[in-house]
């Protein structure tokens, strides 16, 4: 870990400050006693999220519980000792409980989806066990820019550049109070108030995608663009995600007006199914569990086949909409509508790509009894009279 300077005494400076005053604000809508938690790692950005915690939820009238916990992923040597000595200090600070989860991190889509998928499922875990009401998390200014830079280079949409949600999860569980504070002011605060961080080397691993965007990509722009482009990337995902609200709201509308069959268990939307889901006007799949910092990987949604809990009719019949219903509406409404459908008809979300969305809207836009659309998760769409619809696709011969 990184000390600030001996004898240095704590001091109340704009940087903590700032950071107190965001996690404040983020603590308001809480109830009394509720234990809040923080997920702490030990870098600059997590610790100054804690001490920020553990100082204003006591304060806070009514009064609020503050506790923590880190994750172990065990992918560096001595993860487990430092672990432990994080947990020591921050119970020092006062945060009580404080929860180490060490986790096993498998290969599914990549290091940094891994990870990330086991490190959502421990907060989960601890979370529930403890009764938390919230667990914050540290993402700053500079974290929302770099997601919506990835966002860019996917090609994924105007979800894909809304970043990261402030709040999300069940009863908004997960909550990031940080995401308007540079990392600088975080580092800062760390020193300023003598606390120990950590640095951690695989933040600067050119091995990781987002490192290489944050060493590399990062200070050219702002060499280039001025210091201010990391908020006007933050601020462009505020409005992206404000529009994308709107659309998804306009879309589900539609659907339930259009929508011709008793919902599936696999019925989920963009809107409902929160941040992470391939956007319907994207360029290619986001991958499951893609490590954007958006939020834990979603689930894929059950079978809709014919099976008798399926809810699904006996023609085998997955999904349908009237036609007529989507005609007059927007193309950016059609593809979230459709979108919609395949995603309920059980369709893979990490193999649902635009150009699947964009055939079967074909079938409404530019109909000329073309045959029908093949799509990922063993589907077929194809319009009969004035009926979209998917079916599973027939394997084997007669």
């Amino acid at each position: 870990m990184t000390a600030a300077p001996a004898g240095r005494r704590p001091r109340l400076s704009p940087a903590i400050a700032a950071v107190r005053h965001a996690v404040r604000t983020c603590l308001a809508d809480l109830p009394a006693d509720a234990l809040v938690l923080a997920a702490c790692s030990g870098g600059p950005d997590s610790l100054a999220l804690a001490a920020a915690l553990a100082f204003e939820a006591p304060r806070r009238r009514p009064a609020l519980r503050a506790g923590a916990v880190t994750i172990d992923h065990q992918l560096q040597p001595g993860s487990t000792e430092r672990a432990r000595q994080l947990a020591r200090f921050l119970g020092e600070l006062g945060l009580d409980p404080v929860e180490i989860r060490a986790v096993q991190v498998g290969r599914d889509g990549g290091p940094e989806a891994a990870a990330r998928a086991a490190r959502y499922a421990a907060l989960d875990e601890v979370a529930a066990q403890c009764g938390a009401a919230a667990v914050l998390l540290a993402h700053t200014l500079d974290d929302q820019a770099e997601t919506v830079l990835l966002g860019l280079t996917r090609g994924s949409g105007l979800r894909s550049i809304a970043g990261m949600p402030e709040r999300f999860g069940p009863d908004d569980r997960y909550r990031r109070p940080l995401l308007g504070i540079p990392r600088s002011v975080t580092r800062r605060a760390c020193r300023d108030a003598g606390l120990p961080f950590w640095d951690d080397p695989q933040n600067h691993d050119p091995a990781f995608t987002r490192s290489r965007l944050r060493h590399r990509v990062l200070p050219v722009l702002r060499a280039e663009l001025g210091p201010q482009v990391v908020a006007a990337l933050a601020r462009t995902a505020a409005l992206a995600r404000a529009d994308a609200d709107a659309l998804d709201a306009w879309a589900a509308r539609v659907y339930a007006r259009a929508v011709t069959l008793p919902a599936g268990p696999g019925d989920r939307s963009a809107d409902d199914a929160g941040p992470g889901v391939l956007s319907p006007d994207a360029g290619g799949p986001v991958p499951a569990g893609e490590a954007d910092d958006r939020g834990p990987p979603l689930a894929a949604p059950g079978p809709a086949g014919g099976g008798p809990s399926s809810g699904v009719p006996p023609s085998g019949i997955a999904a349908a909409l009237d036609v007529a219903a989507l005609a007059a509406e927007p193309p950016a409404i059609r593809l979230r509508v459709i979108h919609r459908m395949l995603r309920a008809a059980g369709a893979p979300a990490g193999q649902l790509a635009a150009v699947h969305v964009r055939h079967v809207e074909q079938l409404i836009s530019n109909w000329h009894g073309q045959g029908p659309v093949t799509l990922p998760g063993g589907l077929v769409a194809s319009r009969r009279g004035g009926v979209l619809q998917v079916r599973r696709a027939r394997t084997g011969s007669r």
